[in-house]
């Protein structure tokens, strides 16, 4: 099987912003600038590559993922507010979810659109205060347009998600105990078939967690972890571990070729050059027709 070598431009990252507590939530915007959070601290930022950060929006309740909705508004999962938000501009927002059948829902952690529309997000349990906490489970939700919300299935930890390029198979990587990345295979309604272990990542590592995913137009699955970000062909055989100066929680691609992968590694932000573009969002496909 290739290897990284097949996949990547340049293994040597740059590091356009530092300075930062623990970065996550990054998210390419077709005007070519990147977003992404600080999430120990609340800020989310914007960054153009060769410029200065600048601060979109502070007090974010702990801020995590991000995706884009169909109409290019930003989707947040505020952690410590316990509920997932859609920005209409950057001071304005309301509440996507934050309750599941009358309940609280945890700690919101990272989020998806399909092309659909609808939102899938992850919600871990086990860093809610036994006392703060009204469901039982951790979980993945899917909220259609509507608003109509549904439990897809339970997790121990359930932390990044991403869909394969024709969205059968949901990926979702479980952070505690048992570190692996779960493949949820969706039916045409995209309700959960069944659902199995796509690779193991378990580690003699010990920096690093199963944490965010991204999947390129090939089908690879990119899920950092345990000494930086784990490669995956499409049947879950690792193809090898990307390594950069911090060990990330999360990546995105983009540029305008979607060839450009952006690292948010703790207290920095890196890029590096593939040779594959990443799987693009649904709301650039519809602003290209």
């Amino acid at each position: 099987m290739p290897g990284l070598d097949a996949i990547l431009e340049t293994t040597t990252a740059e590091r356009p912003a530092t300075g930062f507590v623990f970065t996550e939530g990054p998210l390419w915007h077709p005007d070519d600038f990147y977003y992404f959070a600080d999430v120990r601290s609340s800020i989310f930022y914007r960054l153009r590559i060769g410029q200065a950060p600048e601060t979109v929006r502070a007090g974010t309740g702990e801020g995590n993922g991000t995706t884009f909705d169909l109409q290019g508004r930003v989707i947040v999962c505020e952690g410590g507010n316990r509920r997932v938000t859609r920005w209409s501009d950057d001071t304005h927002s309301e509440v996507v979810m934050d309750r599941y059948e009358g309940k609280r829902i945890n700690r919101p952690n990272d989020v998806v659109c399909k092309s659909d529309g609808s939102i899938w997000f992850t919600d871990p349990g086990l860093r809610v205060p036994l006392a703060d906490k009204e469901l039982p489970h951790s979980g993945v939700y899917a909220v259609k347009p509507d608003g109509r919300s549904r439990l897809v299935a339970e997790f121990e930890y359930p932390n990044g998600l991403a869909f394969s390029p024709d969205e059968r198979t949901l990926y979702v990587a479980n952070t505690r105990h048992a570190q692996y990345i779960h493949a949820i295979d969706l039916d045409a309604s995209g309700n959960m078939a069944r659902r199995r272990i796509f690779a193991d990542m378990s580690s003699e590592e010990t920096d690093g967690v199963p944490d965010g995913m991204k999947v390129d137009v090939e089908g690879r699955v990119y899920c950092t972890g345990p000494g930086g970000t784990w490669v995956f062909a499409p049947d879950g055989s690792r193809i090898g571990i990307i390594r950069t100066p911090e060990v990330p929680a999360n990546l995105a691609f983009g540029g305008p070729d979607l060839k450009t992968i952006f690292f948010t590694a703790r207290t920095s932000v890196y890029t590096m050059r593939s040779k594959v573009p990443g799987q693009p969002h649904p709301w650039y496909r519809l602003r290209t027709k």
